[in-house]
């Protein structure tokens, strides 16, 4: 009953979100009205996601999962505990797919959670900038992964994430930049068009826009 309460709220709140959107932009409206509801539901599982995140990264979504399904072989098929994790030899990650760099990344990350320096108890009660400042403090965490959590895993809905390249080329073709914009030029688009307190939203029908299948 509690998951089905949860879908429920985020369910509202995106067709609350949807409707301002639309009053508000009305190139977003299009939008909206193409790709019709918003399917943003947050990942909860924290710890795993960040480790995925890093995993990920620079690898086509097939070889991120092959490589992450090989890495939980080493742990019986389970997702291992941080400190599992500091047990386990940089080499045991090197044989599954690890580059040296990802291996000790993961590790940085399961160290900070076992020491408490990163604590994902309570990081869904801190500030967006208390979170993006525990995130990058990771060795392999920017403020590009740090966005995605917020919006994939926290379910923040104001996260303009202006790093990321698909939401800069949506930009590009919606409001018409010769170029890809820049960050202060991004965020005065969703200022004029008074996207706050929705532009996780906002991003998520940005990123659709560029979906062609």
């Amino acid at each position: 009953m509690e998951v089905f309460s949860s879908t429920m709220a985020v369910m509202i709140s995106h067709q609350k979100a949807q409707k301002y959107l639309a009053t508000v932009d009305p190139k977003l409206a299009v939008l909206i009205e193409k790709y019709g509801d918003c399917k943003l539901e947050p990942h909860t599982n924290y710890y795993k996601e960040l480790v995925d995140s890093i995993v990920s990264q620079q690898l086509s979504v097939k070889a991120a999962d092959t490589i992450f399904g090989r890495f939980l072989d080493l742990f019986g098929g389970h997702m291992p505990t941080p400190k599992q994790i500091l047990k386990t030899d940089i080499e045991s990650m090197r044989g599954v797919g690890f580059s040296y760099a990802k291996a000790n990344y993961v590790k940085d990350l399961a160290e900070r959670i076992e020491d408490g320096r990163l604590d994902l108890v309570h990081i869904a009660t801190l500030p967006n900038q208390d979170v993006i400042e525990q995130l990058v403090a990771v060795k392999g965490i920017g403020e590009w992964s740090a966005h995605m959590f917020m919006i994939f895993s926290l379910g923040r809905t104001n996260i303009l994430p202006t790093g990321d390249l698909g939401i800069r080329k949506s930009f590009m073709v919606l409001y018409g930049f010769k170029d890809l914009p820049s960050p202060l030029e991004m965020l005065q688009i969703s200022l004029q068009n008074n996207w706050a307190p929705y532009q996780s939203v906002a991003s998520w029908y940005l990123w659709k826009s560029l979906d062609n299948s």
